[in-house]
């Protein structure tokens, strides 16, 4: 098989800095559509958190030096140790000693071998414990952030109007038009952070990390499902109020409507 080429090698990574870039960019689009918004607080929040997962990930990627030049340490300390405890047993063990000393010589040894190789397992495994631990306390602020945007367009109802409103009842100051904008870039932001916790699980493709980051992203997608439930339903509104808006108009505006468009379709 022809291996890949290093053109083709780059779009097999996600790129955080791109990531980044289209945070921003959805940030300034928020900002500018809806000044002073709180959705747009939210987008630039994930924007400095995308910055740090770049970081994060980098480094956990990296192999911990000190960590590995411990755990050799410990490890050559404990293969010198069982060498040592062999060489005592088998220059003691003679011939006329008895029976059961010898059973007690060899389970003492083997006490002691199943001893250091749990202790050699443990610290074979800190290097990895610790980095899961990191990339999980990350994921962890970016499923808080995911039920954060959600929170926000929770009460952006595809109603135009409120009947029996209450006073308690939320203040829906949005056109149909703004409504879909203010929902698409809460869809937008969902998906932008499934592809910032996916930036853990390509650095340390550790199981429990992959896990997560694919928790995270059924969670975004099940949102954005019922966002784009809630656009579909403003969008089936406009066209209903354009038809109703047509067939009230005259006669005489009806037909230069019409002429209009066989124009256009020309």
């Amino acid at each position: 098989m022809r291996p890949p080429s290093p053109g083709m090698a780059q779009f097999a990574r996600l790129d955080a800095a791109k990531i980044v870039q289209s945070i921003d960019q959805l940030t300034r689009r928020i900002e500018e559509r809806f000044p002073g918004a709180g959705l747009a607080k939210v987008s630039s929040e994930l924007t400095g958190i995308a910055r740090d997962t770049s970081a994060r990930s980098a480094v956990i990627a990296q192999p911990a030096i000190f960590t590995r030049a411990l755990v050799s340490v410990v490890f050559l300390l404990g293969f010198s140790l069982l060498a040592y405890l062999g060489y005592l047993i088998l220059s003691k063990t003679k011939a006329s000693d008895d029976l059961f000393g010898t059973i007690q010589g060899i389970d003492a040894a083997f006490n002691i071998v199943v001893l250091t190789g749990a202790t050699l397992f443990f610290m074979f495994s800190v290097e990895e414990r610790g980095k899961r631990r990191r990339a999980l306390r990350a994921l962890h602020e970016l499923r808080s952030i995911v039920h954060v945007i959600d929170m926000h367009q929770l009460t952006k109802d595809p109603g135009s109007a409120v009947t029996n409103a209450t006073p308690s009842s939320p203040k829906r100051m949005l056109t149909p038009f703004a409504l879909t904008r203010y929902l698409d870039y809460c869809s937008e932001l969902l998906s932008l952070t499934a592809k910032v916790a996916v930036l853990y699980a390509q650095s340390f493709p550790d199981p429990v990390v992959t896990e997560t980051v694919n928790d995270i992203e059924r969670t975004a997608a099940s949102l954005s499902q019922k966002i784009w439930q809630k656009i579909m339903i403003i969008e089936a509104g406009i066209r209903h109020h354009e038809v109703m808006e047509k067939l009230k108009a005259p006669p005489t505006a009806v037909a230069a409507a019409a002429t209009s468009d066989a124009k256009q379709n020309r």
